[in-house]
């Protein structure tokens, strides 16, 4: 794979990575006081029970999903001390067979859901039960999404001005200048003061050692003896912290596209690995776009089409599409592009529109949308939190740019646009925490599912090897020859088929079984389907938050 070599050159540069993090920088490992304060959250939770009634008016949620709130400790240390509420929503198992309406299904629990981030937010995803690949697991399950500490309605987070988040146009160098890299330290220093000043001593609190804690006092709040969890991206990564810290609590796992669990790799190195694995997915987009030459015009080959990029880039320098949209906003869009195929359609038709003269499907993909600005800065702002506090990272500027200089003479597309992301961690205020070192043994756990596509830049396929070998009786799905970011129930009846019997049955595989690739997009054709507006939070970024605000 064209990736793997860059895992390699990633893997060299990777060593030094954390020397320069200080002496005493790190807070001890979990202890005594928050076990204690674990167990009485979650006596209190299942007590208490959720009182579901309506939605926040402001999550758009249709009448069919019903929310609550779980009261959690902010500092589990301290259980008895502030509280902070998540939001929970949750819609009912359907007890109706898909195949056979007059058969009624028996009911199994809730399943719980995160989306990863970290900073997404579940809150939507008992909608999917509408979906007819959901539709025999929602009829044996309540569906129960949340939205984690800090996101949304759960105590939100902020870091800065949502009005400042969103501003453009802006540029993106892929070789920044010494004087570009300053500018974007003093952003990074400011915006790690911000998430201070604005949290004070809560601040330490956002982490993901918290997200499995508060994972497990939902669970209790749910009256669940044992969780069933689907996690994806970060979400499976503190769903192997809840594995590690609560085995006597696990009933099923599923875990789609797995981060690497390695406490190595948390999170500074994992970002550089991901910069990496971006670089080979680029290509396999822009070879995708040369095969349908015929339809975009944009070089029928790879080489040809990163120059058609790279033309639209330097023409958008000098004069922003719609005034808004710089080489920032493309790179942005075209980023997402990495995380699914299914966007490759709509950013290669832009981008043929664009060359052509016609910037209106370039500005409707690329545009802010300032209505969901706070919404943005939020997930931004507790993904900066969590990734920062969970580890430490190097505090000299130096070793950011020693490593990322070299990694983008071979993987420029996304290395610095992630420094940029992951900087404040370089200057923060809070305490680090030392990463867990996830292990189970046989018999320990029951057996986890894990999904990874083989071509995955946001959570590149060593992770899942990585996960499967620490987490003893635990099976690996993978989709062949593909790289979209969450597998589960899309369009390949092969993962969607062992999905279903382990969740179902739970029945499962070998300990590794494959899939074949999933189908390719479709090209469109300049008014086939309109370019359509980003969501916000469409893509997520694991370790990563959503890119849109990855």
């Amino acid at each position: 794979m064209r990736a793997a070599a860059l895992y390699s050159v990633a893997g060299a540069l990777l060593l030094s990575a954390l020397s320069a993090a200080p002496a005493g920088s790190t807070e001890a490992a979990p202890g005594a006081s928050e076990r204690h304060g674990v167990q009485v959250a979650a006596a209190r939770a299942e007590a208490r029970g959720i009182t579901f009634g309506a939605c926040p008016k402001d999550q758009g949620l249709p009448d069919l999903v019903k929310c609550g709130t779980v009261s959690v400790p902010l500092d589990y240390a301290r259980p008895f001390g502030k509280q902070i509420r998540l939001t929970v929503s949750r819609v009912r198992a359907t007890h109706k067979d898909p195949g056979n309406s007059k058969r009624r299904v028996p009911g199994k629990g809730a399943l719980v859901y995160n989306p990863g981030g970290p900073g997404a937010s579940g809150l939507h995803f008992p909608l999917v039960g509408v979906l007819p690949k959901w539709k025999r697991v929602a009829a044996a399950y309540d569906l129960v999404g949340y939205a984690p500490r800090g996101v949304g309605p759960s105590a939100p987070l902020s870091c800065q001005d949502p009005r400042q988040f969103t501003a453009g146009p802006s540029l993106a160098p892929t070789h920044p200048s010494a004087s570009y890299k300053q500018r974007r330290v003093a952003r990074a220093r400011a915006y790690a003061r911000g998430c201070a000043a604005r949290a004070g001593a809560a601040l330490r609190h956002y982490n993901s050692l918290n997200n499995a804690r508060d994972l497990d006092v939902l669970r209790a709040a749910l009256g669940e003896d044992k969780l069933t969890f689907m996690g994806a991206s970060y979400g499976t990564y503190f769903g192997a912290l809840y594995a590690q810290l609560f085995p006597s609590h696990v009933r099923r796992m599923v875990f789609d596209s797995a981060v690497n669990p390695d406490p190595a790799q948390i999170w500074y190195r994992a970002n550089l690995a991901q910069s990496a694995a971006f670089e080979g997915r680029w290509a396999d987009f822009r070879a995708w776009v040369a095969e349908h030459d015929d339809v975009y015009g944009l070089g029928t080959t790879p080489e040809q089409v990163l120059r058609s990029y790279e033309k639209a880039r330097t023409r958008l320098a000098a004069r922003p599409a719609g005034g808004r949209i710089g080489p920032g906003q493309l790179q942005e869009v075209f980023l997402q592009a990495g995380y699914y195929d299914d966007y490759w359609p709509s950013r290669a038709k832009a981008l043929s529109a664009y060359l052509k003269g016609d910037g209106v499907p370039l500005v409707e993909l690329a545009s802010p949308v300032r209505e969901a600005a706070a919404e943005e800065e939020n997930t931004n702002a507790v993904y900066t939190a969590v990734e920062c506090n969970d580890a430490p990272w190097p505090t000299d500027f130096a070793v950011w740019d020693r490593d990322n200089t070299r990694l983008a003479r071979v993987a420029p597309f996304e290395t610095w646009d992630n420094v940029w992301m992951n900087l404040p961690c370089a200057y923060w205020r809070a305490p680090r925490q030392t990463p867990l070192d996830v292990r189970t043994g046989p018999g320990e756990v029951p057996p986890v599912l894990i999904l990874a596509a083989e071509r995955d830049a946001a959570t590149p396929y060593d992770g899942a090897l990585e996960m499967q070998r620490r987490l003893a009786d635990s099976v690996l799905v993978t989709e062949r020859d593909s790289g979209t970011h969450g597998i589960a129930y899309g369009p390949n009846p092969c993962v969607n088929g062992y999905v279903d019997a382990y969740l179902l049955e739970g029945r499962l595989p070998q300990r590794r079984a494959t899939c074949g690739a999933r189908p390719e997009p479709k090209p469109e054709r300049a008014g086939d389907l309109k370019a359509g507006k980003r969501t916000p939070a469409a893509a997520a970024k694991p370790g990563g938050r959503p890119r849109d605000a990855a």
